[in-house]
C-alpha cells in the first residue's frame, strides 16, 4: 500500500551517507536521492535536445529511480565496493531479499503492475539510456557530497582512492552531453549546486525535530508520493500527467533555494503578504534560476512551478488552471494537453508536513508548533478524498 511505501522513504532521513568520514555537515540518503533525481532530470533533458523527442523514456527514468531508492532502502548503508562485489556474487539472492521485503508495500499499486515493473528492473538488467543517465546522477550527486567530505579531511587513509573511484564513474558517461556540461562547472551546474543548497535548509528550523528533513528531502517525497497517488487515481493517466505530477512535485519549492523556507503561519499573519511572497519567489526565478537553464526549457520549468497546486492543462498554448479531477481525466487526460493535477500534489505536500511532525512527536521532540501542525492538518484531511485518493484512509494510518 502507498502509505507503506511513504513511511520506508522517511527510513532514508535517518540514514546517514559517509558515517565513516569526518563531515561539516550531516548528509543523509533522503538528500541524496532527491539530489540524484534533479541532476537526472539536466541530464535527460540535454539528451532530449541531443537525440530528439521520444528518444527518452521519461516513464522509465522517473520509475528507475524511485526503484533504485526502494533497493537501497533495504540494502541500507553497505559502502559502495562491498556492496558491487556482494551484488556480483550474489544479486539475485539480494535482489529476492529486496522482493520479499517489499512484497506487501506494493500491493494495489497500479493493478500490481508497479510491483512487476519494479521486479523487472532488477532481475533484467540492461543497460538502456535512462540506466545510464541514472547511474551518472547517481556518481555527480555522490561527488557533489564528496567534495564537502575532501576538503573537510583530505589526509584520510583512502581518500585518494575514493576520489578516484568517482572521478572514473563518471568518466565513464561523458559521453552524455548533460555531464559534460555539468563538469564545465558552468551554467548548468550552477543549477544543480543551487538545489544542492536546499539539502541544508531544514523545514521547521524554528522549531527541533527528529529526524530533521530538508526542503530537497521533502521535494523528492512529494515527487515520489504524487507519482504513486497518480497510478492510484482510479484512472489510467497519460504519461504526460505522471511525468508532470513527479517533476511538479520534484521542483515545487524551488524558488525557496532563494528566500529559504517561510513558514505558513508567517505568510498569513498580514493581509497580502502571501501574495507578496509568491510574487517575489516568481521574480527571483526568472532572474536567478532560470537563466541558469537553457532557454528552451524556461517554460516547462514556469509550469511546474507556477500554480503548482492547481489542476491544469494546456489548450491552445494556454495554461488552463482550476480544471476540475471530473474535466482533467475527461477533456484533457491526453499528452498533448500537458495535465498536471496540483490537488494531488498539494495533498500530499501537507501529507509530507503531518508526518514531518507526527514522526517528530513520536520521537519524544515535540513543540507547540509541531502540535499545533499536526492537529490542524489532521482534522483537514482526515475524511478527505482528493482525486479519487482517499486521503482520510492515509492520514488515519499515520495518526496511529
Amino acid at each position: 500500500m502507498i502509505q507503506d511505501l511513504i513511511k520506508r522513504f522517511y527510513d532514508a532521513a535517518s540514514m546517514q551517507r559517509w558515517n565513516d568520514h569526518i563531515r561539516l555537515v550531516e548528509l543523509n540518503e533522503l538528500d541524496k536521492q532527491a539530489h540524484k533525481m534533479v541532476i537526472a532530470y539536466v541530464i535527460a533533458k540535454f539528451e532530449e535536445e541531443r537525440l530528439g523527442k521520444g528518444r527518452v523514456n521519461w516513464i522509465e527514468l522517473i520509475e528507475g529511480g524511485i526503484f533504485e531508492f526502494l533497493h537501497r532502502l533495504v540494502l541500507t548503508d553497505i559502502k559502495p565496493p562491498v556492496f558491487h562485489k556482494m551484488m556480483a556474487e550474489k544479486g539475485n539472492e539480494l535482489n529476492t531479499h529486496v522482493f520479499r521485503v517489499l512484497q506487501h508495500d506494493m500491493v494495489g499499486l497500479g493493478d500490481e503492475k508497479f510491483k512487476e515493473r519494479f521486479e523487472g528492473y532488477f532481475t533484467s538488467p540492461q543497460n538502456s539510456l535512462e540506466r545510464r543517465i541514472l547511474r551518472a546522477a547517481h556518481y555527480l550527486a555522490t561527488n557533489w557530497e564528496f567534495k564537502i567530505i575532501y576538503h573537510a579531511a583530505p589526509f584520510i587513509y583512502g581518500i585518494e582512492r575514493t576520489k578516484e573511484n568517482i572521478e572514473n564513474q563518471i568518466e565513464d558517461h561523458y559521453d552524455l552531453i548533460g555531464v559534460q556540461k555539468i563538469l564545465l562547472g558552468k551554467k548548468s551546474f550552477g543549477f544543480i549546486d543551487l538545489c544542492g543548497q536546499l539539502r541544508f535548509q531544514k523545514r521547521w528550523a524554528h522549531t527541533p525535530r527528529i529526524p530533521e528533513t530538508s526542503v530537497l528531502g521533502h521535494m523528492l517525497i512529494v515527487a515520489a508520493t504524487s507519482y504513486l497517488g497518480t497510478l492510484e487515481m482510479g484512472v489510467e493517466p497519460c504519461n504526460k500527467r505522471l511525468y508532470n505530477n513527479f517533476y511538479a512535485g520534484l521542483f515545487h519549492d524551488l524558488p525557496e533555494v532563494l528566500t529559504k523556507d517561510i513558514i505558513s503561519p508567517i505568510k498569513r499573519s498580514v493581509e497580502g503578504l502571501e501574495d507578496t511572497i509568491k510574487n517575489y519567489e516568481d521574480y527571483q526565478m526568472k532572474e536567478e534560476l532560470l537563466p541558469l537553464l537553457p532557454k528552451t526549457w524556461h517554460e516547462e520549468m514556469r509550469y511546474f512551478t507556477y500554480g503548482e497546486f492547481k489542476n491544469k492543462a494546456k489548450q491552445e498554448g494556454e495554461i488552463v488552471l482550476d480544471i476540475s479531477f471530473k474535466d482533467l481525466n475527461k477533456k484533457f487526460n491526453e499528452d498533448q494537453y500537458f495535465p498536471m493535477d496540483g490537488e494531488i500534489i498539494k495533498a500530499f505536500d501537507q501529507l509530507s508536513a503531518f508526518i514531518e511532525a507526527k514522526l517528530s512527536i513520536k520521537h519524544g521532540v515535540s513543540s507547540d508548533a509541531l502540535l499545533e501542525a499536526e492537529s490542524n492538518i489532521y482534522n483537514l484531511m482526515k475524511d478527505s478524498k482528493v482525486s479519487g485518493i482517499d486521503f482520510g484512509r492515509i492520514f488515519r494510518y499515520f495518526s496511529s
